[in-house]
């Protein structure tokens, strides 16, 4: 059963599996480590449940015996992260929610949504409390700054306007260079010299960006900053959202001090 809300579903979950890694990250902070049966191999948070959890596949490749043997009484996936045949083979013997998140007021619907399904609404609002008071305190850039940020190598990708991390770029205070675009458009680096991006993101996941590709890109564009950043920090849209303001908060000085 593809449950469409909150409502259809009554019952405290006792086995649950999460296919979509930052929303496994909140069920452990919901306080739910007990009823976790499976989560995927992406699932690197909480540290520890790599190994205590049973590994059902990857966000687009999941093993279904490995699930139908954990005979879950709930199943947790994302519309970007998990392949809509996969979920509809699936909720025909399980209860199925199916989360959709473009930007934070989705993330926090999300958090609540969840909590109501595993009955943990007071964790839940805490987190959805603490999360809104945090990025209600972000510093404001003293002027928005044209950005691209990159999620891929051969080719080069960026993020649309229509992402999550777009919207997240927008409470940090940057414009998102291609936010004219839809979900993760292919660019040539020519792009970038041509449209004088000044602050190029080059993200940790999940391609891994590292040291090597920030003096290749430096030496391209000797005018532009480009910073190496935590890209959990920009595309996870459970609990990690806790620590992301304090983030955005070193990275908007950073911009500012230069601009």
């Amino acid at each position: 059963m593809l449950l469409q809300s909150t409502a259809q579903f009554t019952i405290k979950p006792l086995r649950i599996i999460s296919l979509v890694p930052s929303q496994t990250e909140l069920l452990y902070h919901l306080g739910l480590d007990e009823s976790i049966v499976g989560i995927t191999k992406f699932c690197v948070h909480p540290a520890g449940w790599l190994k205590s959890k049973t590994i059902v596949g990857g966000t687009k490749n999941i093993h279904l015996k490995k699930i139908n043997q954990l005979n879950p009484d709930l199943i947790i996936g994302n519309k970007e992260e998990n392949i809509a045949e996969q979920m509809l083979e699936l909720s025909k013997n399980y209860p199925v929610w199916i989360t959709d998140i473009a930007t934070l007021k989705d993330a926090l619907q999300m958090i609540i949504d969840l909590s109501l399904l595993t009955q943990t609404l007071t964790a839940g609002k805490k987190i959805v409390d603490e999360i809104e008071t945090c990025f209600n305190q972000l510093p404001t850039i003293k002027t928005k700054i044209k950005t691209c940020y990159l999620i891929w190598k051969n080719p080069y990708m960026t993020i649309g306007g229509d992402t999550f991390i777009s919207n997240m770029l927008a409470y940090c205070g940057f414009e998102n260079m291609y936010a004219d675009k839809k979900r993760y458009p292919v660019i040539e680096i020519n792009d970038l010299k041509n449209n004088h991006c000044p602050l190029l993101l080059l993200s940790s996941e999940p391609y891994p960006f590292k040291e090597t590709h920030l003096e290749f890109f430096q030496q391209l564009l000797p005018d532009t900053m480009i910073k190496l950043v935590d890209g959990e920090i920009f595309s996870w849209y459970g609990s990690r959202l806790l620590k992301a303001p304090e983030y955005f908060k070193q990275l908007i000085q950073q911009v500012n001090n230069r601009y």
